[in-house]
C-alpha cells in the first residue's frame, strides 16, 4: 500500500474496490478526443477507477477518508451497469496495518453517494450494522439532510441502506468544521450540494482532498466537471479559487478515484514536481 508523509500525518491508501463509469459522463461536455488523451477508456467508452479510502494517522489517532465500496452491497445488475470489477478488501487493508475497523476514530465523508458511502455499513448475520463502530463519521449538515431525504435525481445514489444503522454515529457541520489540528473539512458543494473538501497543514506542509471536485488528475482544469455534478457552476467556481492556490503554494493533491496517482504536487504551471504513484501489481 502506498504512503504519504505530510508533516506529522500519515497518509495510507486502503484497497476499497474498483469500477468503471462512462467516460462522457466522467467528463461531461469537454469532448472526448481531448479527456481520452489524459484518460484513456476501453472500448466501451468506460474508464478504469479505483475507490480507495486513505487512511489518516496522527499520534494515537486513525481517520479515513471516505469509506470504499463496500461489500455484498450492490446488486448484480449494478454492478454491471457501474462495471464493478472488484469489492472493498478495506478490512483486510487495515489488518496489514495492525488495525480493526474498531481502530478508526474519524470518518471523514467527502459526500455521501454510493461509491464513497457504501463502505460504511456491512452485513452482520443478514442485518446491516456499523462498519466502524467507534468512529465519528463527519459529514456536512447539507449532505446528511439529503442522503435521509434524496429528491429524483439523488434518489439513485443516496441509498437508506449506507446511512440507517450510522444514524447514532453521524456528526453533521455547517460550512466548516476542524477535525483535529491538522485536519478541516470545508463545505464545498458543487458535485453534491453537501459535498465537501478536506484541507491538511502540519509543519509547513499543507495539503487537499479535492474529493470528486477533482476526482482525477485529468480534473485539475477547472471547466473540466462531471455529468454528474448536480452544480457544476458550484464545482467550476472552488476549483477555479483553489486551484491556482494549491499550485502556486504547492500543495499536495490526493485522490480517491485516480487509477494512476495517489498524490500529486504541482507547479504554478501544472508540471508535476512530485507523486505517489499508484502500484497496479
Amino acid at each position: 500500500m502506498e504512503q504519504l508523509k505530510l508533516g506529522d500525518l500519515t497518509l495510507t491508501w486502503l484497497d476499497g474496490g474498483e469500477y468503471h463509469l462512462d467516460g462522457g459522463a466522467m467528463f461531461g461536455v469537454v469532448p472526448k478526443p481531448l479527456w481520452s488523451k489524459k484518460y484513456p477508456c476501453n472500448d466501451n467508452n468506460q474508464i478504469q477507477m479505483r475507490l480507495d479510502p486513505i487512511l489518516v494517522q496522527t499520534g494515537d489517532l486513525n481517520l479515513l477518508i471516505d469509506s470504499g465500496i463496500g461489500n455484498h452491497k450492490l446488486t448484480e445488475k449494478q454492478k454491471r451497469n457501474f462495471g464493478v470489477t472488484q469489492e472493498s478488501m478495506v478490512e483486510a487493508s487495515l489488518a496489514e496495518q495492525g488495525l480493526k475497523p474498531e481502530d478508526i476514530d474519524y470518518v471523514l465523508m467527502t459526500h455521501l453517494h454510493y461509491d464513497h458511502a457504501c463502505g460504511l455499513t456491512k452485513w452482520e448475520r443478514e442485518k446491516l450494522v456499523p462498519a466502524f463502530p467507534n468512529a465519528k463519521h463527519i459529514v456536512s449538515q447539507v449532505e446528511w439532510d439529503e442522503m435521509r431525504k434524496p429528491n429524483i435525481r439523488s434518489q439513485n445514489t443516496y441509498w437508506k441502506i449506507n446511512w440507517e444503522s450510522i444514524h447514532d454515529l453521524v456528526y453533521p457541520f455547517q460550512k466548516e468544521h476542524q477535525v483535529i489540528d491538522e485536519i478541516t473539512m470545508l463545505h464545498t458543494g458543487g458535485h453534491s450540494a453537501g459535498h465537501a473538501v478536506i484541507l491538511f497543514e502540519s509543519e509547513g506542509e499543507k495539503g487537499i482532498h479535492f474529493g470528486d471536485l477533482m476526482a482525477t488528475y485529468a480534473h485539475k482544469n477547472p471547466l473540466w466537471v462531471m455529468a454528474y455534478d448536480d452544480y457544476p457552476m458550484d464545482s467550476i467556481f472552488f476549483k477555479q479559487k483553489w486551484v491556482p492556490k494549491v499550485m502556486e503554494e504547492e500543495w499536495w493533491l490526493t485522490f480517491y478515484h485516480d487509477k494512476d496517482y495517489r498524490a500529486l504536487k504541482l507547479d504554478k504551471e501544472g508540471q508535476i514536481l512530485a507523486a505517489v504513484k499508484r502500484n497496479k501489481e
